[in-house]
């Protein structure tokens, strides 16, 4: 296993579960595609311990701990070589003692992206994405990948990318052009210019406003936004997309056929920095494909 140091690494939370095993899988290849090192972290949380007239109890349990990383981390190893096995050299492990959540979001300071499998080990976590992972997608300091293990989607798949036109969607405009050259797959642009859904008028000719010239208006904007995109990005079909009704629906029925959804942290609605939006929210609880939150700093 090597060890090395690197400031463009792709870091992996890895627990042992089945999703932090899909995690891995997906970071191998993503990291190849990148060229990049990956590192695979098992955090280990600091011991609790009710009292106990067995003093030896708490040092067994922190040696059980240490070999179970230790299993946890060689396996991980396998599973990542096994689906890069060219990348040998640029796969490293750690075992870090620590509270998980801090421990993983300051490592990601150095990270060009953070990935994490959806669900955690525990039962109680698989009906939503885990407490570790719901956690890591408000304080990331890099795009973060949530791995779902749902489906297998096709590798010749597009990529889908949610874009409103704040800065965050820029840096996700910017992730997904990226990924779907290197994966040399087409990407599908949407932009959803309303969150208020379909209005329901019986034609155009109902509505208060012409809502053609808004419409004409959004889809030249949307034109220009990814203008320079398709520039940087000549090989990457794009399929712009542009509708009136709320982004999250619209994104999962594109998720049906893609291989990877890109969302920004939060959209135009949201305090900057505060909070996840809820649109990257709702994408990341729902979708049974891979989704990368365009996180920085």
């Amino acid at each position: 296993m090597a060890a090395f140091e690197s400031e463009a690494e792709i870091v992996v939370g890895i627990d042992g579960s089945c999703a932090s095993a899909t995690a891995v899988r997906w970071a191998a290849h993503d990291a190849a595609l990148r060229d990049r090192a990956l590192r695979l972290v098992h955090v280990v949380p600091p011991i609790v311990m009710p009292r106990t007239p067995w003093p030896e109890l708490p040092v067994a349990y922190a040696r059980c701990a240490e070999e179970r990383a230790q299993h946890i981390t060689a396996r991980a190893y396998a599973s990542a070589l096994d689906a890069a096995p060219q990348r040998a050299s640029s796969i490293a492990t750690q075992i870090v003692h620590g509270p998980v959540v801090p421990t993983l979001a300051a490592m990601s300071k150095q990270a060009e992206m953070l990935v994490v499998g959806c669900l955690g080990e525990t039962a109680a976590s698989r009906a939503l994405i885990g407490s570790i992972s719901s956690a890591l997608v408000h304080r990331a300091h890099c795009p973060i990948a949530v791995i779902h293990g749902e489906q297998r989607p096709s590798p010749k798949a597009p990529v889908v990318v949610g874009i409103d036109g704040s800065e965050e969607s820029a840096l996700a405009a910017a992730i997904a052009f990226d990924e779907a050259s290197r994966r040399d797959v087409g990407l599908v642009a949407l932009h959803a210019w309303s969150d208020m859904g379909p209005l329901g008028f019986p034609d155009f000719s109902w509505a208060p406003i012409d809502w053609r010239d808004v419409e004409e208006h959004e889809e030249k904007e949307f034109a220009a936004f990814l203008a320079p995109f398709r520039d940087q990005f000549p090989d990457v079909p794009v399929h712009p997309v542009v509708v009136c009704d709320g982004p999250v629906n619209r994104l999962l029925e594109q998720a049906d056929a893609a291989q990877l959804i890109v969302v920004g942290s939060h959209g135009r609605g949201g305090v900057a920095g505060a909070l996840l939006g809820s649109v990257s929210t709702a994408v990341v609880q729902s979708a049974q494909i891979p989704v990368i939150v365009a996180r920085q700093g």
